[in-house]
């Protein structure tokens, strides 16, 4: 008889709740209790979820190790896995939503690398990683399922779908482990507009390259970047005098739409999305309710670029451009632009999509038109 898998779980059931009300992330007491007067909604679930729906080994092949409550237990019974429960003086009897903190994930991981777990599953976003790269260091294998609002780190799956993949190779046996970077930035200084980004460790992860996401990489601050920038930004700008009395026009975060703002004299937030109208900027750092208030009776074109060496279009540090966000645009009015240092950093030469919801995503993949020079285009493809 074959002896189940043991597998640690942890969710952090309040990761990304930060993203679409545009506060950058969810760390923090105060930052929670603006996020919920926002009306922000928990998402980590629908991340769990979408992940044990792809996962196709057999039930009994696995035993997963958690907490009772939001944090683990309760969706993996109800998905019908067997699940054993962490019990400590330590940890509360049942986790419930809004009353969990970093403290009950730190313990949790501990407790399961105690309990000779062959794999800690946890959901979040980068400051989860944190928190797990603290309490087991690289001393146990470990997988992010992403959830989070930025998750810059490299110890993440692209998505939950290719979670269950990864997991199911695992399994097999034989799959390779590499180091993984745990990086995450400063929260405080990234809602003032600077970014500030640090290394705090790494973990032992499950390695498919397809499957696994690489670490966020900035832009190259050279002449040849800044001018390809510029280029692209000129080109942006005449397609707004053509259409200016037409059209806003959002602008997403990132350095390289900023260049589009510098050349107006305007101010872009770095990390945020600003609504701009007959070249003039109309609103900052807007959320995605304030975003589809404000387009709801106009037509609205959307400038966008990825992340560097991740190559994430959406889902990555832009929640609030959502999917209703993005449907209401049009996807013929999203402008996708990159430098050519960009898109020669992408996973095999191809853009991700991320959008925390799997309908859209499949309604985005597939061959897009990208600016990577005044008026020049590649052809990339979306995965």
């Amino acid at each position: 008889m074959n002896i189940p898998a043991k597998i640690g779980f942890i969710i952090n059931p309040i990761a990304g709740m930060g993203g679409s009300v545009g506060l950058k992330g969810s760390d923090g007491v105060e930052i929670l209790q603006k996020s919920r007067e926002l009306g922000a909604v928990a998402q980590a679930n629908r991340r769990v979820q979408e992940f044990l729906s792809h996962l196709s080994v057999d039930k009994k092949s696995i035993s997963f190790v958690s907490l009772p409550g939001i944090m683990g237990g309760t969706i993996l019974n109800q998905n019908g896995f067997n699940v054993e429960l962490l019990h400590s003086s330590d940890l509360p009897v049942e986790t419930v939503l809004f009353e969990t903190s970093p403290y009950h994930t730190k313990k949790a991981a501990e407790l399961m690398l105690q309990s000779h777990v062959k794999l800690l599953i946890f959901v979040g976003g980068d400051g989860t990683a944190r928190n797990i790269v603290e309490a087991v260091g690289t001393s146990l294998p470990c997988m992010g399922i992403p959830a989070g609002v930025k998750i810059h780190s490299s110890v993440f799956t692209t998505n939950p779908k290719t979670a269950a993949e990864l997991l199911e190779i695992f399994l097999e046996g034989g799959l390779t482990l590499r180091e993984s970077e745990v990086m995450d930035i400063d929260e405080d200084a990234f809602r003032e507009n600077r970014v500030l980004s640090k290394l705090y460790g790494y973990l032992m992860t499950p390695y498919v390259p397809t499957l696994s996401q690489p670490s966020k990489m900035a832009s190259p601050q050279t002449d040849h970047e800044h001018h390809n920038q510029n280029r692209m930004a000129e080109w942006i700008i005449q397609q707004m005098d053509n259409s200016g009395s037409e059209y806003y026009y959002l602008l997403g975060p990132g350095t390289t739409t900023r260049a589009i703002t510098n050349l107006l004299q305007e101010e872009k937030t770095l990390l945020g999305v600003d609504l701009f109208y007959k070249k003039k900027l109309v609103a900052k750092d807007l959320n995605e309710q304030q975003i589809l208030e404000m387009i709801a009776d106009h037509p609205t074109k959307l400038v966008v670029t990825p992340i560097g060496a991740q190559g994430f279009i959406f889902g990555r540090g832009n929640l609030q451009l959502s999917p209703k966000v993005l449907t209401t645009i049009g996807l013929k009015n999203i402008i996708i632009i990159a430098t050519k240092y960009k898109i020669s950093t992408l996973p095999d030469r191809k853009m991700r999509i991320d959008s925390r919801n799997p309908d859209f995503d499949r309604k985005f993949t597939g061959l897009h038109r990208v600016l990577v020079d005044y008026g020049e285009m590649q052809i990339v493809d979306v995965v």
